[in-house]
């Protein structure tokens, strides 16, 4: 004769070893969140109510703020929070959404992929952004630079 155990009754599973990935993951989101949220407001704030607001936005605006390191870090970080944070959430749907096996690996390893792409570009970006480069044609040159 076959038991079965109540419903209410504790669930005997076998001890996990080891990190725990998923628990890491929704504290990463949780935080990454409440520090995106002041990031993109400060962003935001001086971009568009700080100075001329919306219409002073242009290539000498990001030029001149990249001048800047707390700036160019406050965007980079900015970028690889946003980017993980996404990441990881979508990493999350194709766990929701997908059966464990070959498909599902190709989809994380695809978010993987673009994820560490961008991150780096954007970073290359950011820190070698150069608005007023050596031996460039003046005619190239925006209107701020001394030719």
């Amino acid at each position: 004769m076959t038991t079965i155990e109540s419903p209410r009754a504790p669930a005997r599973l076998a001890p996990r070893r080891g990190v725990n990935l998923e628990k890491w993951g929704w504290i990463y989101m949780r935080a990454s969140g409440v520090v995106l949220i002041v990031l993109i407001f400060g962003h935001l704030f001086m971009n568009l109510m700080v100075g001329e607001g919306v219409k002073a936005i242009d290539f000498g605006f990001v030029g001149g703020k990249w001048a800047d390191p707390f700036w160019q870090w406050w965007d980079v970080l900015m970028l690889w929070l946003a980017l993980i944070h996404g990441a990881n959430g979508m990493r999350t749907l194709v766990n929701d959404y997908t059966n464990p096996g070959t498909i599902q690996k190709v989809l994380k390893g695809a978010l993987f992929a673009s994820a560490a792409v961008l991150i780096i570009l954007g970073t290359l970006v950011v820190f070698t952004f150069e608005p007023c480069p050596a031996g460039a044609p003046a005619d190239l040159l925006p209107s701020f630079c001394a030719a």
